[in-house]
């Protein structure tokens, strides 16, 4: 039984991939943060379903505890999904977003080397690496050019991974990853802040959605997808990078149009820049308004990533993107409260 080892198991991506790896056979390892609420929403149904799934503690600063864990476990793939990834968070604890994203890896890299067997190793790279490119659709040439705390830790370790593959022989994969969402995606992030907020809006609540700059661009995914990209990278004879993206862009203007209209309402927009709102066609009443402070002291406008080579040589085609996952996630959200 092939023994598959994921950091960050209790987040979005690393609950659909644990189901994933749990389906093709896998005995599946989870590394989880102690804290003083459990935090296994995602996984628990895995764990009351009996399949050969084990959760370990371990925080991504202590060396010992990792070095002891991953020597015992001596795992055949380890994905590495943990660490600080809200862009928006980083610009407030940049010293311990560089710890656990860039430091971090470095320290499991090195662990990993010193196994007599390096297991395959995945590396959750992110497309806020390229900050703002020169050139649209991105792909695996383009030039690094970061423009945000998180996105400079990213780098660091995209580029550490690339050393170790080329220096040291390992398997090291960069799925150097856009954004992609699902129901499971944290409350803090833009794409469930819209879709909680329409359900509430649709079931009552007096509420206005308050947005940062809606004319910033993503290139939307559907994180089920992007996992089993990540397990199919980890399977090629050789290593190498991959971009995981759906090659389409969706402002968050349009995508909160799409939310808004899965749960019946039309918005007419007036306005513009930090004074533009958003108001029900048929009521009037005030639905969306932009907010300055939620506006970042750099923005990655546009970036959209080039998933060519992953179609290629992965047989890797994302399906849902942009407006179909704000309709995924805003009716999860209602049908949550329901």
């Amino acid at each position: 039984m092939k023994r598959a080892l994921i950091s960050g198991i209790t987040g979005q991506d690393g609950s659909y991939l644990a189901e994933l790896l749990l389906d093709k056979g896998y005995a599946v390892y989870g590394l989880l943060r102690r804290s003083s609420q459990f935090n296994r929403a995602r996984i628990e149904h895995l764990r009351n379903e009996g399949k050969p799934l084990e959760l370990h503690y371990a925080d991504l600063g202590d060396q010992t505890t990792l070095r002891r864990l991953i020597s015992r476990i001596q795992p055949h793939e380890f994905y590495h999904l943990a660490g600080q990834s809200h862009v928006g968070l980083s610009f407030e604890i940049p010293e311990s977003t560089v710890n656990e994203t860039a430091i971090a890896t470095l320290g499991l890299l090195e662990i990993c080397r010193d196994l007599p067997t390096p297991p395959r190793f995945f590396h959750a790279a992110s497309s806020e690496i390229f900050g703002v490119p020169a050139d649209s659709p991105q792909d695996e040439q383009t030039p690094f050019r970061p423009v945000n705390p998180y996105g400079c830790a990213k780098t660091f370790a995209a580029n550490l991974c690339r050393v170790y593959r080329e220096a040291h022989g390992m398997f090291v994969v960069n799925g150097i990853l856009y954004n992609h969402e699902s129901p499971r995606r944290g409350e803090s992030f833009v794409t469930r802040k819209i879709a909680s907020t329409v359900a509430r809006i649709q079931s009552g609540a007096k509420e206005i959605l308050e947005l940062g700059n809606l004319n910033s661009e993503r290139d939307w995914g559907y994180a089920p997808e992007f996992v089993e990209g990540m397990w199919k990278s980890l399977q090629l004879s050789a290593a190498d990078d991959f971009i995981f993206a759906t090659g389409t862009s969706t402002t968050v203007r349009d995508f909160a149009i799409h939310a808004f209209r899965e749960a019946g309402i039309e918005l007419t927009f007036r306005g513009t820049g930090e004074n533009e709102q958003a108001f029900d066609s048929v009521t009037g009443i005030e639905m969306l308004r932009v907010n300055p402070k939620f506006f970042r002291p750099v923005d990655s406008h546009r970036l959209v990533g080039n998933p060519a080579k992953a179609q290629k040589i992965l047989g890797w085609s994302p399906q849902v993107s942009g407006n179909r996952v704000a309709e995924i996630l805003t009716r999860a959200e209602i049908a949550g409260i329901q």
